[in-house]
């Protein structure tokens, strides 16, 4: 439960992250798509450095969290970031949040729930190998290699989702590392800051967060939303398999997880297709 409530707010802190952060990228300009300028334009804006301190919180209460749970377990629920969303949107900007939108809240939640029942997530005892970070860096990063490379010769909402796509990757990659970390934090606290695991958490979250910038610059929460919302926990419950040795029910309860995911991605679809998520001229909170 420890693990539930750290996730649950490492979520809202998140959410807080995206909507500030997305009120900074949309005035960035086209022309500083995969340039570090974008980065520079960004670190000059309060409302972007509010939103990094948001994602700073995030983060730890993520790490937090997957001290106490499994990768299979505290990622999903990470999940609730979009709900959240539409709160802060709602609190900060007064705007009302209709039937179709709670419906979609719900879709989020039945298929998180049904996701988490239906998977049961178990605490694995396995330490990664060296060749096992190998062959999982190996296969994550080409996979993000593609999708980067297919973004760059696209525009608009095509780009957004590949991007959106490889940083949900990125997150989850970035994650399991977490994982590693802590894991070295309560075995060899001595050694933890010459541990290569914390220098590649920290290399692989500052790239992840580049890549999920390019993604809000090159289209809207719509398209960047859903498929971060997908990729990030189904990567991390792959993760948490392979590299630690945790569990999941397959057989016929993989139907029920198929379910839960669409659940999920309807949800998530519904939600970033909201007019309070797509009115861009959500830029100062009304008094």
């Amino acid at each position: 439960m420890i693990a539930v409530l750290l996730a649950i707010l490492a979520a809202a802190c998140n959410a807080l992250s995206s909507v500030m952060q997305r009120r900074a990228a949309r005035t960035a300009p086209e022309s500083d798509a995969f340039k570090l300028s974008l980065m520079w334009d960004m670190m000059r804006k309060p409302v972007w450095l509010g939103g990094i301190g948001a994602l700073i919180g995030g983060f730890l209460l993520q790490a937090s969290a997957l001290n106490f749970g499994t990768l299979a377990l505290v990622q999903p629920l990470l999940i609730t970031e979009l709900p959240f969303t539409m709160v802060i949107i709602w609190l900060m900007y007064r705007v009302k949040l209709n039937r179709n939108v709670w419906l979609a809240i719900s879709s989020v939640t039945v298929g998180l729930a049904v996701l988490l029942a239906s998977a049961r997530p178990g605490g694995g005892h396995k330490a990664p190998t060296p060749g096992d970070w190998a062959i999982i860096t190996v296969i994550c990063g080409g996979i993000a290699a593609y999708l980067i490379g297919m973004a760059r010769v696209t525009r608009g909402s095509h780009r957004a989702a590949l991007l959106g796509t490889a940083s949900g990757l990125g997150f989850a990659f970035t994650a399991a590392l977490m994982k590693e970390s802590t894991r070295l934090f309560d075995t060899e606290q001595a050694q933890v800051l010459t541990a290569w695991p914390v220098y590649a958490m920290v290399a692989a979250g500052i790239f992840s967060v580049y890549v999920l910038q390019n993604a809000l610059q090159s289209g809207n929460l719509v398209v960047v939303q859903p498929t971060l919302n997908v990729t990030d926990p189904v990567a991390s419950i792959g993760l948490g398999v392979a590299l630690f040795g945790e569990s999941i029910r397959l057989g016929a309860w993989v139907l029920l997880e198929l379910l839960g995911v669409a659940l999920i991605f309807f949800g998530s679809v519904r939600l970033a297709q909201s007019p309070q998520i797509r009115q861009d001229d959500l830029m100062e909170p009304k008094e």
